[in-house]
């Protein structure tokens, strides 16, 4: 899925943006990224998408090589990824279905299959009674459960959730940590930065990655 052999990655004023590391993350594995602002969270997720490069060793992701010369195939990853940002970036006036679709609008699939697949998605998030209402007329929890339905509607086979809880009180925030961690049921790699170290603490299993300074502390627990 997701492989880093002697990874190193450098800016071109000479920032250690990332130091050099090693790690292989699993089909269907949950991995949770923390560490505080300018700890290199962002720099391992640029990585990980293909909008950085490394500048030593090798980085492979779904079997593709993150390299320039590879940016035909790094855009074919990235049809194969459900991002979740930390803004919401949807469309007010719209409804929650119309939402949902045009997450889905570069797909190149059919107009019918784009509409069941964005219905079945908001089912899975809780939404299903919601599905005409207008975006606008949502809480901020519901809005994030939107982006997360317009994600997985794509069938990805790998989520990046950057920062999914900020905003949200600690009840809801746990309930949408739960609602990600549910895809892995599907075989889903689930990728989920966050700040919040208090509420994955309880989590029994996953890839969880402490970064500070660039540097990175991974542990595996089963």
């Amino acid at each position: 899925m997701i492989v880093a052999n002697n990874v190193g990655l450098f800016y071109p004023d000479g920032t250690e943006a990332l130091k050099t590391f090693d790690f292989h993350i699993e089909k269907g594995e949950l991995v949770f990224i923390t560490g505080p602002s300018g700890s290199g969270k962002t720099s391992l997720l640029k990585l990980i998408t293909g909008m950085e490069f490394p500048t030593q060793g090798m980085f492979r992701v779904l079997g593709e090589n993150i390299e320039p010369d590879n940016s035909d195939k790094i855009q074919r990853i990235r049809r194969m990824m459900g991002p979740v940002f930390q803004e919401f970036r949807l469309l007010e006036g719209r409804t929650v279905l119309e939402n949902v679709m045009l997450g889905m609008r570069f797909l190149d699939l059919p107009l019918h299959v784009i509409k069941n697949n964005a219905m079945e998605s908001i089912e899975r998030v809780g939404l299903g009674h919601k599905l005409k209402h207008t975006v606008d007329r949502l809480s901020w929890g519901e809005c994030q459960r939107v982006s997360i339905a317009r994600a997985v509607a794509r069938k990805p086979v790998l989520i990046i959730a950057d920062e999914p809880t900020g905003n949200l009180d600690k009840e809801n925030a746990i309930n949408i940590l739960d609602l990600l961690t549910s895809f892995t049921d599907t075989d889903t790699t689930v990728i989920i930065t966050t700040h919040a170290t208090h509420l994955i603490e309880d989590k029994q299993s996953g890839v969880f990655i402490k970064m500070n300074a660039g540097e990175m502390l991974i542990e595996r627990r089963i």
